[in-house]
């Protein structure tokens, strides 16, 4: 969702005269669009502003802007800690941006856009065409939550949940589509939460598989409530709707469930992936998890442990728990730092296994893969199968943009390699 941000607010800048820089020496202006989901990200907005500070210590000071969750939730702290930032801009205040830097260039004060202003926001955002033209891209349908779980800041950075309408989405699909791009993923906090003048997901996704040109839709991150009966049936009707779901647990445990205020139980996650795989039984999950939640106890972890087992995630991003000021979790009690480390080194080590093992069940087996981009490697190209995994094939002909069929030959944790096949599946090319 930063990345979708990002890329509208160079669109915004872009109406002032600006433009975009691969070199922060040749830099005017300097924005860092922030996350807030863990402490590292905090740190990591001082450490990039020592770095600017640095790189313009005998220079004019460029224009520093403060933006993303970072900035909503420690705006005014951002201000005065560090005299070097000019302003801070929310997630739902970015439409002010051109504003923003206009007022600092007419040597205003300092600036905090912090208000949740997201209907202006997407009706600003509307009247400027999104630029991106990459084969994949992000496309935000909606934003914010309203679940409120203990360990979470979105709530208090995105505010409540909002849906764009139907149509804007639809028309900045197919503006992406003629920009080039031959897969979206749609974007939220809750995306399965999309509820537009009763239009849910599935409407939605139904609308963009009309898109000629549009050979692949996927979306995240889901909320196993918000997952209903239409969204689970249109992953057995749409062949363009990805078979790869993200849906975030983050403990097998329903003692630690209940305590994050998750408002599910395993047993009714468990009700959700198996309805998923009755309608397509090709589908696989991929998921998030905190270790060491306060109060988590050696039973809830083996309950966790036992749940990737079960569920055998191609992927999962797990984290040991990272209190976030304002939130409920915040003042809970911590475990131990030594037994969270401890915990999320074993869940880390089977997540691994069972990720390695789903890999080498790959090959020799064929898969269909979009590519993307060409590799630093003479006449490779980098795709992403159906499932995301990324795929690298060595070929004279350029491949960029198209969806082909490719035999696994091997893989790590983190690629494949393979060769593709004519429509015949003779060979062309290997690895």
């Amino acid at each position: 969702m930063n990345e979708y941000d990002s890329n509208r607010i160079y669109d915004l800048a872009k109406k002032i005269n600006y433009e975009k820089t691969d070199s922060l020496d040749e830099a005017d202006c300097y924005v860092l669009n922030t996350c807030h989901i863990r402490e590292k990200a905090t740190d990591k907005v001082y450490h990039d502003i020592g770095r600017v500070k640095k790189n313009f210590r005998n220079k004019k000071k460029p224009i520093v802007i403060i933006t993303g969750c970072v900035a909503q939730a420690e705006g005014d702290i951002l201000l005065m800690k560090d005299s070097y930032i000019d302003a801070v801009i929310g997630p739902q205040s970015s439409h002010n941006f051109n504003e923003t830097i206009i007022k600092i260039e007419n040597k205003k004060k300092k600036l905090n856009f912090t208000n949740f202003d997201v209907v202006e926001k997407f009706d600003t955002l509307n009247s400027v065409k999104n630029s991106c033209n990459g084969i994949s891209s992000f496309l935000t349908i909606q934003e914010g939550c309203d679940k409120f779980c203990k360990f979470c800041v979105v709530p208090y950075t995105r505010g409540a949940e909002y849906s764009r309408s139907l149509n804007e989405i639809v028309k900045e699909c197919k503006n992406l589509v003629d920009n080039g791009s031959v897969e979206v993923t749609l974007l939220g906090q809750n995306v399965n939460a999309y509820n537009f003048n009763g239009k849910r997901i599935s409407d939605l996704v139904y609308e963009l598989s009309k898109i000629n040109h549009l050979k692949r839709i996927r979306y995240t991150t889901s909320h196993p409530v918000d997952f209903t009966k239409d969204l689970v049936i249109a992953h057995s009707q749409i062949d363009k709707l990805m078979p790869l779901i993200h849906l975030p647990i983050q403990s097998g445990s329903n003692n630690i469930l209940e305590k994050m205020n998750r408002k599910h139980s395993i047993e009714e996650y468990f009700e959700v992936i198996n309805q998923l795989l009755e309608v397509n039984s090709l589908i696989k999950f991929s998921s998030d998890f905190i270790i060491g939640y306060p109060g988590e106890t050696d039973r809830d972890f083996e309950e966790t442990l036992k749940l990737l087992k079960k569920i055998k995630y191609i992927n999962s991003y797990s984290y040991i728990f990272s209190p976030r000021p304002g939130t409920p979790s915040a003042k809970m009690k911590i475990i131990d730092n030594s037994v969270s480390k401890r915990r999320l080194t074993r869940f880390q080590k089977l997540a691994d296994e069972i990720k390695l093992k789903y890999k080498r069940s790959l090959i020799n087996k064929q898969s269909k893969v979009l590519f993307e981009n060409k590799t630093k490697e003479k006449n490779e190209f980098f795709g992403r199968d159906e499932f995301n995994n990324s795929v690298i094939v060595k070929s004279d002909r350029n491949l960029i943009g198209k969806i082909e069929k490719v035999k696994i030959l091997k893989g790590n944790q983190n690629s494949l390699f393979g060769e593709i096949y004519t429509d015949t599946e003779n060979k062309v090319h290997a690895a």
